[in-house]
């Protein structure tokens, strides 16, 4: 469609006066990150809390490609009963779990897309865009190189640090979330001492918190005192964000 304002755009924006800017990434060949690459097959070789923090950093420097796809706008013409295509729009992929979690899928490379969905166009954005996408799409992990014989999740802790872009700790090394425990626990006569280690299975993102207790002290009060300080870190929202899973176990004190 033209006109004297040189055209407009689908929309009947003219396109005089309109600038487009780059996305940063017209060199991209559509390889992956040798870099990233490594460290995503670290954190399945040697599973742990320090193998997950090298991801998280070399995948906040790296580039993501993230699947769109087609998705057909269908109306009634109102006038024949027939059903037709007004136009098609590209749609974020995100996917559901069997338990019910969101993911979004994000590749390393367009041949690890193509691998998966050969019709979804890649769409090359920085680490902090596409897990912000996540977040507003409702997704709780992204998993990288879906369709792959390892493919990796990033945990809701990594997606939150990534979207905030700032660095992520492991939640047991977390000086945050250290002063929060602290906090929690303060008011507890009967806790002695805590510490914060990383859970079972390493890597896995679980954080446990050790509570040193009087010697004897009856089963059904260590549980109420346990789920007193487990609700009084629920009421922290930045303490939820920056752990994935929270145990507690206890060791005696003898006075």
């Amino acid at each position: 469609m033209t006109g004297t304002n040189g055209g407009t755009d689908s929309a009947g924006t003219p396109w005089a006066g309109r600038a487009l800017s780059g996305t940063g990434f017209e060199a991209d060949d559509g390889a992956a990150d040798p870099a990233w690459l490594a460290a995503l097959a670290e954190v399945h070789r040697r599973p742990s809390a320090e193998a997950d923090a090298m991801l998280v950093r070399t995948a906040a420097a790296a580039r993501w490609l993230v699947p769109v796809v087609a998705v057909l706008d269908e109306q009634d013409d109102g006038a024949h009963g027939h059903t037709v295509d007004t136009q098609t729009d590209m749609a974020l992929v995100t996917l559901t779990g069997p338990d019910g979690r969101r993911a979004l899928p994000v590749f390393t490379s367009v041949a690890a897309l193509a691998a998966w969905d050969a019709t979804a166009r890649p769409v090359p954005v920085t680490a902090a865009r596409a897990a912000r996408a996540a977040v507003a799409e409702g997704c709780h992990v992204v998993v990288v190189d879906l369709g792959r014989e390892t493919p990796t999740e990033l945990r809701p802790s990594m997606l939150w640090a990534l979207a905030q872009e700032t660095e992520w700790h492991p939640a047991h090394t977390d000086p945050f979330v250290a002063q929060s425990v602290s906090r929690a626990v303060a008011d507890e006569g009967d806790i002695l001492r805590h510490r914060l280690e990383e859970g079972e299975p390493p890597g896995s993102g679980v954080l446990r918190v050790v509570l040193g207790l009087p010697a004897g002290m009856p089963a059904d009060s260590v549980q109420a005192l346990a789920t007193r300080v487990g609700e009084q870190l629920a009421t922290d929202g930045e303490l939820r964000a920056r752990v994935d899973e929270l145990t507690f176990a206890v060791e005696a004190v003898r006075q």
